[in-house]
């Protein structure tokens, strides 16, 4: 659940780069930032998003000074596939977020050996807290599971001090479930004998009028 920051080297859209079509076009915005528009490049970009995803900051490193950010938005292209905008959303430190991280399941869950299948409801939760206290994950110990119909809460997730999970804490995040056969009911075959005899009179009768 530690904090995190990457660096990022990007270059202002002011110079187009030489190899232009090794550069995807970004942004970036902030209630105390200028929009700017940038180049980020590819491959760079790629491992970083792998790396940070929407709940790690990055430091974009190019313009005047460093500046923190998170990944608000990344559009693909339809046509070509792959990355072909960025939104980066710059930070002010002193101030709280709103953002998604995603949870890491722990631990093995004593609840599977007695035959439960784990549902997993949840696999990112919204956390509010400021950039610097910004975990890249929370952990969810599935060690909690003990018997056949147990659940994890949100309540039952451990967060540092100053990180606040805004979904109510009785959501459930997990839950051991047992498994249910369905009973497969076989439809009766219906065989000659059992046709009644008057029914067999009648299919006589209308083989002789034929």
């Amino acid at each position: 659940m530690e904090h995190m920051t990457v660096k990022l080297a990007i270059q202002p859209r002011t110079t187009v780069p030489e190899n232009k079509a090794e550069f995807i076009t970004a942004v970036v915005y902030g209630p105390k930032f200028p929009s700017t528009s940038i180049f980020v490049n590819k491959k760079a970009f790629d491992k970083t998003f792998k790396e940070a995803g929407e709940s790690v900051i990055i430091q974009l490193e190019g313009l005047d000074k460093p500046v923190d950010v998170l990944i608000k938005d990344v559009a693909f292209s339809p046509i070509k596939g792959g990355v072909q905008h960025i939104d980066f959303y710059a930070l002010e430190m002193g101030k709280e977020i709103t953002t998604h991280i995603p949870l890491h399941f722990i631990n093995e869950a004593p609840a599977s050996k007695l035959g439960a299948v784990l549902n997993k409801v949840l696999h990112e939760v919204t956390v509010i807290c400021k950039p610097s206290d910004l975990p890249s994950h929370l952990d969810v110990d599935l060690g909690l599971l003990i018997n056949m119909e147990d659940q994890i809460h949100i309540s039952d997730i451990i967060t540092p001090a100053r990180v606040k999970i805004e979904e109510d804490p009785h959501d459930v995040v997990v839950l051991a479930e047992e498994v249910k056969e369905e009973v497969v009911v076989d439809e009766p075959v219906i065989a000659a004998a059992d046709v009644p005899v008057s029914e067999k009179g009648k299919t006589k009768e209308s083989e002789e009028t034929a």
